[in-house]
């Protein structure tokens, strides 16, 4: 039998394809292909007439920052991370691998091993004429070894002795260029009608590109039916999170090759159902599109839009209920209220939170090697955190490492924001540690000939807190006598214990708005309550589908943020009725004709006409404060152009000085466009800040302009202090008038001293 299994895993080996690199010449030319031989293939997954699409995972997008690798001795190790979507299959798997190794490489004893999920599938061996070249190889992976979740794992075996080698010599290296890529062919599979995977494969997490779902209505949606797909949006973001989500919505018309999801009640439904048969409850149906088998429905059925409403609660709440082809929805009772700043994804701010709560995935806290990869966590706060004055935050951090074999300066670095804060030995006999670290947010620097301050820690919206353990690794390679002894690396362990804790309890919400930065990276103001329980929604009495997918990825970017669906947003295309709901208001379309002449608005977008205000000085950084003076208004100019154009507004509302405006304005469909891929690009959302942001198709350029808000408390005395901490001048002349004052005291209490005493005095005579 062993026999057997040997000869089978042998010709299994044999019949794998690899392709060997092909020496690049010295001269600067394109590098070349390796021959090409046939791909693997898994025929027995192909059918006949199933839809195949093409996808590409360029380096640059899917390896660790900044895309290239650089394999070295210490740390020869690098690999990429890829998921494949529940329904569909890959067929064929082509890696493409640019690299050029360091010239002092051994050839042949040195080479290039490839892993695919910790078994290795090709390798490479360097040849004389490849070192300090630029080199391509194309490697085909038999694609019937690719899993749902998948690792290509590049591991370097470098040599630059025969006898007497330093692993850690600095002459071993290679580096893999961030124009390899993956090419993989992908089959579509077809799924039953079932819905106990939902999600999938509306949503599927192992699917790294963002989320593009379409929603589909029998025609322009009313308000109910507008609150159920924003509802149903924010719950698809809440799952996407970090993918990004776009909700293109349609109307009377299915997408092509997407799933997608479909609105209709018994009395407004699209004509590809109009032979379904009514339905007495708040439905959910899985079935397959009438002309595609491979892509599926997802259909929100009721007798009325308040049925739709109940339909996207059950799903919303109850998923883990779902299951069949269709289940119906009867009843969803909201019981507790969400409370302020308790969004899932956030840091708890009413106690200290510990470090296994922030972990995305099991085992992000550990990590293992000569020269083990940072542990990183990411902190999402609320970004009306008031850390003004505060003089640092507060984190236990409890830790266990293997131990160095001596005292030669390893350490643990810890980093936030990419800030250096603070580092620990790590020494040779202790296995375990535990410390007490204080986060500065302002911190001093002090050696014998002078003293550096160094800037407060910016925390933002999202933070990154990262640990290095860094070990000084000694190897033995020759001695004076010409012996020779040599030492066999062993991997280090190091790990953050997951009762680790950081404490942003204490700190009061204050926030200076109108602040365009918040709202686009924390949905902010909207996501004070997870579930929207104090926003409104302001829309048009009959919206053309670019509004409305602009309301759903609004939302749906909210839920994102927050991780939670908007269970109690509310929408309106009633102004008047709007003016007497205490709510943060969320236009879009337009602004009300009796708004448009507030001063508080600084831009304005309608058709194609439009005007803006602009600052006597503009401050371009979005993290630099702009004082009152810069803000003010010197010009209004206004212009009309045929060129498309988004705007984003950001005002006080008029009617409760609490409450916030956000409005969302373009002047024509692809200015529609143009404002929902700058919030979806996280490149283009970094650059909205301040009260305007203009979207063009060259980009977008953001004001600081006019008079600013306050939202939160503060108490009189802090609030006193916040503003003279800005006002140097004004600082400096209260401390002389306290200065002032308190010797005035001083000196009457002296003087009411000095005069009982003579009296005494006199009365003693």
């Amino acid at each position: 039998m062993t026999r057997k299994l040997s000869w089978f895993t042998a010709l299994l080996l044999g019949t794998a394809t690899v392709a060997q690199a092909v020496p690049q010449p010295a001269a600067p030319v394109a590098p070349q292909a390796a021959v090409q031989t046939a791909l693997p293939v898994a025929n027995d997954l192909l059918m006949p007439n199933a839809p195949l699409r093409a996808s590409q995972l360029l380096f640059n997008q899917v390896a660790p920052p900044p895309g290239s690798m650089t394999l070295r001795g210490t740390v020869p190790t690098s690999q990429i991370e890829f998921g494949v979507r529940s329904d569909e299959v890959v067929t064929r798997a082509l890696l493409t691998l640019n690299y050029r190794p360091s010239p002092a490489l051994i050839p042949t004893l040195s080479q290039l091993k490839v892993y695919l999920n910790d078994e290795l599938v090709s390798l490479i061996t360097l040849t004389a004429d490849q070192l300090g070249k630029e080199n391509q190889a194309q490697l085909a992976i038999d694609p019937r070894f690719i899993g749902d979740f998948n690792r290509i794992r590049l591991e370097l075996v470098g040599h630059y002795a025969n006898v007497c080698e330093n692993p850690a010599n600095s002459t071993i290296w290679l580096d893999i260029g961030k124009e390899s890529k993956l090419d993989l062919t992908l089959q579509k599979l077809p799924l039953k009608n079932d819905l106990s995977h939902f999600p999938e494969p509306f949503f599927d997490s192992r699917d790294s590109r963002p989320l593009q779902l379409p929603m589909v209505f029998r025609s322009a949606p009313d308000l109910q039916q507008q609150r159920a797909a924003a509802i149903l949006a924010s719950y698809f973001g809440s799952k996407a999170q970090w993918r990004g989500q776009t909700f293109p919505v349609l109307y009377n018309q299915l997408p092509k090759e997407q799933h997608a999801v479909v609105f209709a009640t018994n009395d407004q439904r699209p004509d590809f159902l109009k032979d379904m048969p009514p339905v007495d409850k708040p439905t959910v149906t899985m079935v397959s599109q009438p002309d595609n088998p491979y892509e599926k429905m997802l259909l929100i059925l009721g007798r009325d839009d308040k049925d739709l409403l109940t339909a996207v609660e059950g799903i919303a709440q109850g998923e883990l209920l779902l299951r069949g082809d269709s289940s119906t929805v009867d009843n969803v009772k909201l019981l507790a209220p969400r409370q302020a700043y308790d969004a899932p994804n956030w840091v708890r701010t009413d106690r200290r939170t510990t470090f296994g709560e922030l972990t995305q995935y099991q085992n992000q806290l550990q990590a293992d090697g000569l020269q083990p990869n940072p542990i990183a966590l990411t902190l999402n706060l609320p970004p009306d955190l008031f850390l003004v004055r505060a003089r640092g935050i507060d984190m236990d951090l409890i830790y266990r490492y293997t131990s160095p074999i001596q005292q030669d300066g390893s350490r643990l670095a810890v980093h936030l924001n990419n800030q250096f804060m603070q580092d620990y030995p790590l020494t040779p006999k202790d296995t375990a540690a535990k410390q007490m670290l204080h986060i500065p947010l302002i911190q001093g620097l002090q050696d014998s000939s002078r003293q550096l301050t160094i800037p407060a820690l910016r925390l933002g919206v999202v933070n990154q807190l990262r640990f290095n353990f860094d070990y000084a690794n000694t190897f033995i390679g020759g001695t004076a006598d010409g012996r020779c002894e040599t030492v066999t690396a062993v991997d280090h362990h190091v790990v953050i214990d997951d009762h680790s804790s950081i404490d942003f309890s204490g700190y009061r919400h204050y926030i200076e708005m109108p602040s365009l930065r918040a709202w686009a990276n924390a949905g902010f103001p909207y996501s004070r309550y997870a579930d929207l329980a104090q926003t409104l929604v302001l829309v048009q009495p009959k919206p053309n589908n670019s509004e409305v997918t602009t309301l759903l990825n609004a939302i749906g970017s909210i839920g994102a943020q927050t991780g939670y669906p908007a269970l109690r947003v509310q929408v309106s295309d009633d102004w008047s009725k709007a003016k007497n709901t205490d709510a943060d208001l969320l236009m879009i379309g337009s602004i009300p004709d009796d708004l448009q002449d507030d001063r508080k608005i600084n831009a304005l977008v309608a058709a194609a006409r439009s005007w803006i205000n602009m600052p006597t000085r503009q401050v371009s950084a979005p993290n630099i404060r702009a004082s009152a003076a810069d803000r003010a208004v010197e010009s209004q100019t206004t212009i009309s152009s045929r060129g498309p154009m988004g705007v984003i507004v950001g005002f006080q509302s008029p009617l409760f000085d609490q409450r916030s405006v956000v409005a969302l304005l373009a002047d024509s469909p692809r200015g529609w466009d143009l404002l929902n891929n700058a919030m979806q690009d996280s490149g283009k959302r970094a650059a909205i800040f301040g009260a305007a942001s203009i979207i063009r198709e060259s980009g977008v350029y953001s004001l600081r302009v006019g008079d600013t808000y306050y939202v939160g408390h503060l108490p009189w005395w802090e609030r006193l202090w916040n503003m003279l901490a800005t006002h140097p001048v004004w600082l400096a002349v209260c401390a002389t008038l306290v200065v002032l004052l308190f010797a005035l005291m001083t000196w009457r209490l002296m003087r009411m001293v000095s005069r009982r005493r003579l009296a005494e005095d006199e009365d003693d005579e």
